[in-house]
């Protein structure tokens, strides 16, 4: 006795759930993010986000700096990320 079983599969919730797992597993990894994964993660050129993320006030009062090296907490980055570009 065979069965036949049919799958509708919706390739967007798949594509979601993927995401959605993919960050959770990205916001365990990292604690904090410099200028060099800011741009791998956002896909936004280094003179991009000079320009129009980090010279933000939001940005700016998220900053730690250890001599001349600036890093950002990885979540508050993204949260105030998101804020910015849903301000354009």
């Amino acid at each position: 006795m065979l069965a036949n079983i049919n799958v509708d599969l919706n390739q967007e919730q798949i594509k979601a759930y993927i995401d959605k797992k993919l960050d959770e597993n990205i916001h365990q990894a990292f604690l904090f993010v410099d200028i060099n994964r800011l741009e791998e993660l956002t896909t936004f050129s280094r003179s991009f986000l000079e320009n129009e993320i980090l010279s933000d006030d939001r940005m700016k009062l998220i900053e730690r700096r250890k001599s001349r090296k600036r890093v950002w907490l990885y979540q508050e980055a993204l949260k105030v990320i998101q804020e910015i570009s849903d301000e354009w």
